[in-house]
């Protein structure tokens, strides 16, 4: 088991209890406790989690999980959905790529294609940096503290002046009743001004995501164009996107 898995496991675990032993979490990775160990050293750095002898008590607290913690979770499925997404893709789109876990992983996949892309966050701004056939534009705005996505007017503004052939667009979470929503509303109110300023919208959403429905709403579902999914997503959610005319990739 790799690392990733690793430390997605006991990130879970952490959430149904509070303290866990390491022990119990060698045996649940069928690790070593010396890797268990090691692994709860590199998770409590990036403040996840608090070691106390022989255990691991959770640090997580509120609705919004720590962007840290997101990247370490159902990163497989992650990965598959952003292999579907850049497949969508065209040389010579303009796009934005939206802050997130799973648009980052996204982004990645872009870094040899011929693009305009906006980044809403630093993370996927330095996934791309490096990428010669990618032209790079920053919107500007305040920075979000954790998650590094960009916000605020003049945020908002590139989308007044701007206009994208397609936004890959993440989300907190998805219903059919509430639509797209986003933790932080400042966020929230830059996703939906760059889906209004998008030609195309493909939402990148991991199956836990669906049902959930956080504090501010970006867009409904009919916003959507393109919804790409894993297999975990719940059948009856799927089939209601799809009844609404959204076209759905499950991978």
């Amino acid at each position: 088991m790799d690392g990733a898995k690793r430390h997605e496991l006991i990130l879970q675990s952490l959430r149904q209890g509070e303290r866990v032993a390491v022990g119990a979490l060698a045996e649940l990775t069928g690790c070593s406790e010396m890797t268990i160990r090691r692994d709860l050293d590199t998770l409590e750095r990036e403040g996840l989690l608090r070691r106390v002898r022989g255990a691991a008590v959770g640090m997580l607290t509120g609705e919004e999980v720590p962007y840290a913690a997101r990247g370490k979770q159902r990163v497989e499925a992650k990965r598959r959905i952003a292999l579907a997404v850049a497949e969508l893709i065209d040389d010579g789109e303009s796009i934005v790529v939206d802050g997130g876990s799973t648009t980052l992983e996204a982004a990645k996949l872009l870094t040899e294609r011929r693009l305009t892309v906006l980044p809403l966050s630093l993370h996927v701004a330095n996934a791309l940096r490096g990428a010669e056939r990618v032209r790079l534009v920053l919107p500007g705005g305040d920075l979000r503290p954790g998650e590094l996505s960009f916000v605020g007017p003049l945020t908002e503004y590139a989308f007044e002046v701007m206009r994208f052939d397609t936004m890959v667009l993440g989300s907190c979470g998805l219903s059919v009743r509430n639509g797209v929503s986003s933790h932080d509303l400042q966020e929230g109110a830059v996703k939906k001004a760059a889906v209004t300023a998008s030609a195309r919208v493909i939402a990148a959403v991991d199956g836990s995501k669906f049902g959930r429905t956080a504090f501010g709403r970006v867009c409904g579902i009919e916003s959507i164009d393109v919804l790409v999914t894993d297999e975990d997503a719940p059948a009856d959610e799927i089939a209601a996107v799809r009844d609404a005319g959204v076209e759905v990739r499950l991978v």
